[in-house]
């Protein structure tokens, strides 16, 4: 067994502080087959507990033969925490985890993480976005820093050979007391969750950095982006000048994935145009 506890946590949690976690009552925000996330209060403070109960052989055997790595345990998100954490990226505080067993089907692991107070995911901002006829120039700002900073992120988890897979809006936690949401030009203080699926390599494959920029778009085609939006995105990614990025096929099949995934949501064409 492993065992990996704030000493504050394992003081309020008793002799068996992992049974204590796999069996502590709080409010369910998700659960899908072997895995429960929920809100918990320990020794007066908030937490998100995500507990892993084995996924079975079928599910790993299915994986595999869709050429997909099984989430197998809460050490994914563990593992991805730390590296987001060494690359200066804004996630969740770990405040423990654990796992026992060794048959990979069936054993059973826990990440503890600190809950984020105040704030609001940017699917939350950014919504009503697309139906605004005009945007005042503190507007814009926080539109452009936004496009900054996630471009940024994403750059950086890429050229470290991480990929998130569920690389949406909705998992960028914006703080509402961050700087730039006040003062034009301040600094947003985005923090990146829902790291479950994340993988880790040594050099990111083309084909999961277009599966993450594909999930982006598709999630901010309802934000007001306009062509000159993704052009700078494209740019900031890039590293390169524009006229670098233009006409790579790379971006051409991010557009068509991500009017893909928008129709498959949404039932309809985004009314934006594909931008390249």
């Amino acid at each position: 067994m492993r065992l990996e506890l704030e000493p504050v946590v394992r003081g309020a949690l008793g002799a068996d502080p992992f049974d204590a976690l796999m069996s502590m009552p709080g409010e369910v925000y998700r659960q899908t087959g072997g895995r429960q996330t929920l809100r918990v209060s320990i020794a007066g403070r908030d937490y998100f507990l995500k507990r892993h109960r084995g996924v079975g052989w079928r599910e790993i055997f299915k994986n595999l033969l869709q050429l997909r790595l099984p989430v197998l345990g809460a050490g994914t998100e563990v593992r991805a925490i730390r590296r987001l954490e060494a690359l200066g990226i804004p996630t969740l505080q770990l405040a423990g985890w654990g796992q026992r067993g060794r048959n990979p089907a069936r054993h059973a692991s826990f990440a503890l993480t600190v809950a984020l107070q105040d704030t609001l995911s940017l699917e939350e901002l950014c919504a009503g976005w697309g139906e605004r006829s005009h945007w005042t120039a503190e507007q814009l700002i926080l539109k452009r820093q936004l496009l900054r900073q996630l471009a940024s992120t994403a750059r950086t988890l890429h050229e470290h050979g991480v990929n998130h897979r569920d690389f949406y809006l909705c998992h960028f936690l914006l703080r509402q007391d961050s700087p730039g949401l006040t003062q034009p030009g301040g600094r947003l203080d985005l923090h990146l969750i829902d790291l479950h699926r994340v993988q880790l390599r040594r050099r990111t494959p083309r084909r999961w950095r277009l599966k993450d920029i594909a999930g982006l778009y598709f999630s901010a085609l309802d934000a007001g982006l306009t062509r000159h939006d993704c052009y700078r995105f494209m740019r900031l990614y890039g590293g390169t000048p524009l006229r670098a990025q233009l006409g790579r096929p790379f971006w051409r099949q991010v557009s068509r994935q991500a009017v893909f995934l928008y129709r498959k949501a949404h039932g309809r064409t985004p009314r934006l145009p594909v931008p390249v």
